[in-house]
């Protein structure tokens, strides 16, 4: 998006200003007309950095160009080194807070976890004390963590989760579901002492508070005796109890020995505002999660790093290990900059496979919920359309997307459909149908060509005024391969435009596999989002256009038969069916309604109304 002097009329000053500065490091502080400082930056050389805002070329970022058009002026400090200038770019944010930089607020709270004081206590995660005599653990400053911690501690030891009162309900009515399969200990049977109850009670707290490894040693000490005490029933009872940790230890990530010191940081988009959501570890558990709405988007490297320099540039505790879902700009001089703040070695992670890439997605799809609550979407739909940006390397997540296929019976009736998905969701307002009108014969890349050369002509067409073909889409998707995808390459060349296009491509059995570039394809079965989006794309388009093409051989074949009739042409039998726009309207039309819209003698009448009568429904 560029800036022009209409935009902004000090552009003419800000540039001959710009061209005496210094090629030095430094910072740049830029103000509005009434001196207040809208964004701080930083920079390797002042003159080159601040020179990119004012240039006439210069094509911005939405969040860029608008924050261009209200700079009045700027101010800089001349550094001695890079690394030095993003020291004061961090110390200069916190103290203006800028509104076009990333400025964290958290959805920070401070949760407890409560254990009722009753006969046969519950464990729940609350957000704040009651006077009601039960006892709270805490307070944490994750709600998250404490939430996910009870979460599994209920379903390490089978406690209760319904709504029933005990002792007052025992034996009332049948154990439920979660009895039957294995995921409560069916007190409502009323076969469980107070004193044994409240025994697993305290084992469940000290599971939360002191992790797996400690439970289970507790554990084994305490069936050990049971076995040598004979109480066989209760050292089977401990032993199961320690083989459901055990278990559930292999897959649940809020207790792990292996993390000590570790937070997994992502991203997520939506268009127009992004999000990160950082889970941190600390001695072996999921200590603390928070999330940050980060504004508007721009480079996602860039805000990467920027968030990482003001996450970390008053935090005490930095943990050795930072594991990302993506680059930040200039990673070693963000490894740098933390070494600095914590006095120790800090890595920078970008995890590829394993348990460490599931945590960046667990940490991403926290962030798409968190932007899903703000923007009224799914977090899916969001981790959807991010995770297709980052696979086909867009700059932004595609908020308009078109996709295009063909259909026909051998060279007859060759239609295609668009369909159109907005936001992740279809947007059947503007799906389009086009008869190909050019391709005598079947041809799929020259049915194509013609399709999107049709569609782009509606778009530059001055007089158009249908929605569907005045939006440009962000990415173009077509039912097919390299073939295609190269076929319509030339028609997006001619016409100037840069739109990212790609195929779709599917296995023999008629499922989405991969999807097509011009010279080769891209897995797509590691991001399962993304999958999922692309095949209900895919599929989409392909009910539409195989709905449509349907329907026309249909009627064409109707058409066919109303020429029968010698004198009855092409042209009257598509009168006749635009007239009467239905089938069953034709059959019930009068000899006389179908004299009025046609013409003709009664022999020939009679005639065409016998096969009209005579034609399935």
């Amino acid at each position: 998006m560029k800036v022009t002097e209409n935009d902004n009329k000090r552009l003419p000053f800000l540039r001959d200003k710009t061209s005496k500065l210094t090629l030095s490091p430094g910072c740049y502080l830029m103000k509005n007309d009434k001196g207040k400082i809208i964004y701080i930056g930083k920079a390797k050389s002042l003159r080159k950095r601040v020179t990119s805002y004012f240039r006439a070329s210069a094509d911005h970022l939405p969040k860029v160009a608008k924050m261009v058009s209200q700079v009045y002026d700027y101010d800089f400090i001349v550094t001695d080194s890079e690394f030095e200038a993003l020291v004061l770019e961090c110390s200069l944010i916190k103290q203006n807070m800028p509104r076009y930089n990333i400025l964290l607020k958290d959805d920070k709270g401070y949760s407890y976890i409560k254990v009722t004081n009753e006969d046969y206590p519950r464990i729940s995660a609350v957000l704040q004390k009651d006077d009601d005599n039960a006892v709270y653990i805490g307070p944490y400053t994750s709600s998250y963590a404490v939430k996910q911690a009870v979460e599994e501690a209920n379903r390490v030891f089978k406690l209760p989760t319904c709504h029933k009162v005990f002792p007052r309900d025992f034996k009332k009515g049948r154990p439920c579901l979660n009895h039957h399969i294995n995921k409560c200990m069916g007190l409502c049977r009323g076969k469980i002492s107070k004193e044994d109850y409240r025994e697993i009670i305290n084992q469940a707290v000290d599971y939360m508070k002191n992790g797996s490894a400690k439970s289970v040693e507790r554990l084994t000490s305490l069936m050990e005796k049971a076995a040598e005490e004979l109480d066989f029933e209760q050292a089977a009872s401990l032993r199961d109890r320690i083989r459901a940790i055990e278990k559930i230890s292999e897959n649940q990530k809020i207790i792990d020995e292996n993390m000590k010191d570790a937070d997994i940081i992502a991203l997520a988009e939506n268009v127009e505002i992004a999000c990160a959501s950082v889970l941190m570890y600390r001695g072996g558990r999921l200590f603390d999660k928070v999330s940050f709405m980060l504004g508007e988007i721009e480079d996602t490297k860039k805000m990467r790093g920027d968030f990482l320099y003001q996450f970390y540039s008053d935090k005490a505790d930095i943990p050795k290990n930072i594991f990302l879902d993506g680059e930040p700009e200039d990673i070693e001089l963000a490894e740098r900059f933390l070494r600095e703040k914590s006095g120790r070695a800090v890595r920078i992670k970008i995890p590829q496979r394993g348990d460490m890439l599931r945590l960046v997605e667990m940490a991403r799809a926290n962030a798409g919920e968190q932007i899903s609550i703000k923007v009224g979407r799914t977090g899916k739909e969001i981790i959807a359309l991010d995770e297709l940006s980052k696979l086909l390397g867009l700059s932004n997540p595609p908020k308009y997307i078109e996709c295009y296929d063909i259909s026909n019976l051998a060279s007859a009736n060759m239609v295609a459909g668009m369909v159109v998905f907005k936001n992740a969701r279809p947007f059947k307002k503007n799906y389009k149908k086009f008869t190909i009108k050019t391709v005598l014969e079947q041809n799929d890349y020259a049915c194509m060509q013609e399709v999107i050369e049709r569609r782009i002509k509606r778009y530059l067409d001055a007089d158009e005024t249908d929605e569907g073909f005045k939006t440009l889409p962000d990415l173009i998707f077509l039912d097919g391969g390299k073939g295609h995808v190269n076929a319509v390459n030339a028609v997006l060349e001619k016409y100037h435009l840069d739109i990212p296009l790609y195929g779709l491509v599917k296995d023999s059995k008629h499922r989405t596999r991969a999807i097509a570039t011009g010279g080769g394809e891209i897995s797509v079965s590691q991001m399962k989002s993304a999958f999922n989006l692309i095949t209900r794309i895919q599929d989409e388009v392909h009910r539409y256009a195989i709905t449509f093409q349907t329907a026309k051989h249909k009627k064409n074949t109707y058409q066919l038969e109303l020429t029968k009739v010698k004198g009855i042409g092409d042209a009257k039998a598509k009168k006749l069916i635009m007239h009467f726009k239905t089938k069953e309207a034709l059959k019930s039309a009068t000899i006389d309604e179908i004299k009025s819209v046609i013409g003709g003698s009664e022999e020939q009448l009679l005639e065409l109304k016998q096969i009209i009568d005579n034609m399935k429904s």
